[in-house]
C-alpha cells in the first residue's frame, strides 16, 4: 500500500468516528521518517510491510481515543519540537500567539532592555522555551505545581538548548517563597469551568488539573492577580490567554488589582477576545 491510500484509509475512518482527519497525516508523516518535501514526493510509493503496520497500529490507536502527539510522542510549538504526554497539555495554536504578544509587547516597552520573565503553570516548557529561545535578553523562570510535568519541561528545554530555571509549586508560591521579582509575567493557566464538556479525546488524555480553572474557570487567574504585586517590578507587564467567553471578568479582575493600570483584552486570529494584557504602572504609590 502507498503512503497516500494509507492517509486516505485512515481518513475515512476518521471521519466516521467525528475525529479530525488532519491527524491522520501527521502520523504517517511522521511514523515515515521522511522530511515533508521528500514524503509529498513520495506519496505514491509503496511502503514496505514493517512500517505499515507500524502505521496502522498508530492510526488504531488513535481511532481508539488516543491524541496523535501522544503516539508520536511530540508536538510543535513556535516551530519548536515538544515531548508531549499524559502529564502535560498539547500546545495549542492561541498559544503561539501568546507568545508573540509577549515579544511584541517587550520590543515597545523594553526596547532590547534584559528583563527577567516568569511563565506560570509552565506544563510542557513550550512559553517559557520559546521565549527564551526568540529572545536573548529574556531569562526565564518556569512554575508548575505538577513534578511530571517538570520532568518533560526540563527534557525540553534540554532537547532546545533553552535556558530556563524551573521551579516547582502552586502559581506564584516557589516566586515569593524565594523573593523573586519580574518585569514581565506570562501565563495560560488551567480556564476551562468545571462543569463544562470536554471532548473525551481531550478530558481522558490531557491532565484534568491543566484543563479545569475551577467554577467559572476563573480561579486561577484570581489566585495570580491577587498575588502577583509580590512577584512584580514596577511597571511590568502581564500577559494572560484566557477563554473568550469571560472579556468582561478578566477586565474586571485587572482593574480591581491593578487599579491604575492599563488593561485590555486582544482577539485571537479567530476574532475571539482570548489575551489579556496589563501594564501594571508602578503599582508601589
Amino acid at each position: 500500500m502507498t503512503y497516500q491510500k494509507l492517509i486516505n484509509k485512515g481518513k475515512k475512518l476518521a471521519r466516521e468516528k467525528g475525529l479530525e482527519e488532519e491527524a491522520i497525516k501527521l502520523i504517517v508523516l511522521e511514523l515515515s521518517g521522511l522530511d515533508g518535501a521528500a514524503f509529498f514526493m513520495n506519496l505514491n510509493s509503496e511502503v514496505e510491510k514493517e512500517l505499515e503496520d507500524k502505521i496502522n497500529e498508530a492510526i488504531d490507536k488513535y481511532l481508539s481515543g488516543l491524541p496523535a502527539q501522544h503516539i508520536i510522542g511530540y508536538s510543535y510549538f513556535y516551530g519548536y519540537k515538544m515531548i508531549v504526554n499524559s502529564s502535560v497539555l498539547i500546545p495549542r495554536p492561541e498559544t503561539e500567539e501568546l507568545v508573540g504578544l509577549v515579544l511584541s509587547y517587550y520590543d515597545d516597552y523594553f526596547d532590547g532592555k534584559k528583563v527577567e520573565v516568569v511563565d506560570v503553570g509552565t506544563g510542557s516548557g513550550n512559553i517559557a522555551i520559546a521565549l527564551a529561545k526568540e529572545e536573548a535578553n529574556m531569562h526565564l523562570t518556569a512554575t508548575d505545581i505538577s513534578s511530571d510535568a517538570l520532568l518533560t519541561a526540563k527534557q525540553n528545554a534540554i532537547n532546545n538548548d533553552a535556558n530556563v530555571t524551573f521551579l516547582q509549586g502552586n502559581m506564584l508560591d516557589p516566586l515569593i517563597d524565594e523573593g523573586l521579582k519580574f518585569d514581565i509575567l506570562v501565563s495560560n493557566p488551567p480556564y476551562i469551568p468545571d462543569d463544562e464538556y470536554v471532548e473525551p479525546l481531550v478530558k481522558d488524555n490531557e491532565p484534568n488539573i491543566a484543563l479545569f480553572g475551577g467554577d467559572k474557570g476563573m480561579k486561577f487567574y484570581k489566585e495570580i492577580l491577587e498575588n502577583a504585586k509580590n512577584v512584580l517590578k514596577p511597571n511590568a507587564l502581564l500577559l494572560f490567554e484566557h477563554s473568550h467567553k469571560t472579556k468582561t471578568e478578566m477586565l474586571h479582575l485587572a482593574n480591581q488589582c491593578f487599579p491604575n493600570c492599563q488593561a485590555e483584552v486582544l482577539k485571537d486570529l479567530n476574532g475571539k477576545d482570548r489575551f489579556l494584557v496589563i501594564i501594571a504602572g508602578d503599582f508601589n504609590d
